[in-house]
């Protein structure tokens, strides 16, 4: 099993302590919990995109740059672009920049995205979200792969020979498509042959499982080795200690505190209590044992084998979250690792593949930007 810690970069007060970070300290606090995953051994890292409060994610391509030139080996991943936001050519322009900068560790999980706030702001409605998440990626697939688009569609001009700049490093890059409740975007990664990452995080197990099978059916329906799908899941917090109460202890007043705020804007949890999380939800809170247990649950159920963790503290000191990382790393991944067979990841890109060349002819036609020495 692969293992990811990913942030929306949420801002707002410690759950705990009452303390607001600068937007500043918070965006170095991200990176810096990047560079750790890095030394601890996980491997990928992922950065959200949203675009209204609480969250600070709104370019996750300017977070994920920094972070590249931070690390070197980890994955890098986006969770998830919101395609049916943006103009795919920009998204593709951004992210093979990205993918050079990274040498070609970028790994995108793309989606509609949530939130009516953001929706408002770019002008999307509940009605038009589907068709321009499908619509937005057919088009950003071929930019990645063809070095010249004609194109029609519904929701940006159409494009005729057009060449998008960049080229990209990874040829193609693998597009992972994030999940949460919806048949559409399982039903388009299963078309392309596409890995599908289930958010798993607010809900009990069963919906989810649903939507996984459902991939795995319209997988085979569209021809693809049944063998060949690829799953990834989340998880709805995560703290472990030696001992279980230990575990609880520390990690009932951040679950209180998120009640709290769950309440105070007029959402009814799902899980009430902390017992009724670890023992329904996706949450993983209590000793390592515990923690592969219930691991083990969800892949008899998914038969995944990637998953992520929250990348952020979520109210535990910086010591805290530390150490518990690094329990993870020591007493529960190498036994997920060994009794959970996973694919590998693909390898760092160390040589780009030759560029189109341009005819010298086409390359002085007018309006063509010529430089010169001199």
């Amino acid at each position: 099993m692969k293992f990811l810690l990913i942030t929306l970069i949420a801002h707002g007060p410690d759950p705990v302590t009452g303390e607001l970070k600068s937007t500043t300290e918070r965006f170095r606090e991200v990176v810096d919990n990047a560079v750790l995953a890095e030394e601890l051994g996980f491997d990928g890292y992922g950065v959200g995109e949203r675009h209204e409060r609480p969250f600070i994610s709104s370019s996750p391509p300017v977070v994920l740059s920094h972070i590249a030139a931070r690390t070197s080996t980890i994955r890098l991943f986006t969770a998830v672009t919101t395609l049916s936001l943006l103009d795919p050519v920009r998204a593709y322009e951004d992210y093979a920049t990205l993918d050079h900068l990274s040498g070609g560790r970028l790994e995108l999980m793309i989606g509609k995205g949530n939130g009516a706030a953001q929706a408002r702001l770019l002008h999307v409605t509940a009605e038009d979200q589907w068709d321009r998440n499908r619509e937005g990626y057919e088009l950003f697939r071929r930019l990645w792969r063809e070095d010249k688009v004609t194109w029609s569609g519904r929701f940006r001009p159409s494009l005729d020979e057009a060449e998008t700049w960049p080229r990209p490093l990874q040829r193609p890059i693998r597009v992972w498509h994030g999940s949460a409740t919806s048949k559409e975007s399982v039903d388009l990664a299963a078309k392309y042959g596409d890995p599908l990452f289930s958010a798993n995080v607010t809900n009990p197990i069963d919906p989810y499982a649903e939507l996984i099978d459902y991939y795995r059916e319209r997988w085979a329906h569209y021809g693809h080795d049944p063998a060949d799908a690829l799953v990834g899941a989340g998880s709805a917090g995560y703290y472990a200690a030696k001992r279980s109460q230990d575990a609880v202890e520390t990690y009932r007043p951040i679950f209180d505190a998120r009640i709290r705020l769950f309440r105070s804007v007029g959402v009814e949890p799902v899980f009430p209590t902390l017992e009724d999380a670890i023992e329904r939800s996706s949450i993983l809170v209590g000793s390592p044992q515990q923690i592969i247990d219930k691991i083990h649950r969800y892949h008899d159920r998914f038969g995944h084998e990637v998953m992520h963790l929250h990348a952020d503290g979520d109210g535990l000191t910086p010591a805290q979250h530390r150490e518990t990382l690094e329990l993870f790393q020591s007493d529960i991944a190498p036994v997920l690792r060994k009794e959970i067979p996973s694919r590998p990841f693909p390898e760092p890109v160390t040589q780009a593949p030759p560029e189109p060349v341009v005819p010298l002819a086409e390359a002085a036609r007018p309006g063509t930007v010529r430089l010169t020495e001199g």
